[in-house]
């Protein structure tokens, strides 16, 4: 493995079912949003077909750390269990979502979703590339930080559109914000994913 790649794999346990993640992390325009701490611009390029294969992606993201990344992805493969994509630009590689039931729909409990990415890329930044050999555990530490804030992120958003479809404006009163990205000095450049 060159000291400028990088493999991650994240599980997250979610209460909700795979269609609901599919809709939340399949809409990548809302991306901003729901996880700003991370995804601080968002622009769909390409559309893609009916199922979302080929659809490209521009964005401009960030990590804990006060660098910023600009990079896209093209979806490559939509399954009835995820999806997978290609990474290009300060990253290049590949990202592949998979989604298993814990719980069905139908559980007293309620339904809840094990969605695991395997994230599997080359660090193209300069900045990456130049120090990944020295730094590779404080930026695999930011990716960790990233995906952190993105499971809480996730389960809000999750809630949020759970209390909607419910009707019930209290429960939505009451869920805070999503995390808010760190150094929000770097928020001034949101325009500018893609460029």
């Amino acid at each position: 493995m060159a000291t400028n790649d990088y493999h991650f794999i994240t599980a997250w346990e979610v209460p909700a079912t795979i269609a609901e993640i599919t809709a939340v992390l399949g809409d990548a325009e809302d991306l901003a949003r729901w996880w700003p701490s991370v995804y601080l611009d968002v622009r769909m390029l390409e559309p893609g077909d009916a199922s979302g294969v080929g659809r490209v992606v521009s964005l401009y993201t960030k990590g804990w750390l006060p660098y910023t990344l600009h990079w896209r992805f093209r979806v490559t493969e939509v399954t009835p269990t995820g999806f997978t994509l290609e990474a290009f630009g300060d990253f290049v590689g590949r990202g592949i979502w998979t989604f298993e039931p814990i719980r069905a729909a139908d559980d007293p409990a309620g339904p809840l979703t094990r969605a695991t990415y395997d994230w599997r890329i080359a660090a193209e930044k300069l900045l990456l590339k130049r120090f990944s050999a020295v730094m590779k555990p404080i930026f695999g530490r930011n990716h960790q930080w990233a995906m952190e804030r993105g499971h809480r992120s996730l389960l809000l958003e999750v809630a949020r559109r759970h209390a909607v479809a419910a009707g019930d404006a209290a429960v939505l009163a009451a869920l805070p914000e999503p995390p808010a990205p760190t150094f929000p000095h770097n928020v001034w450049r949101r325009g500018r994913a893609g460029t």
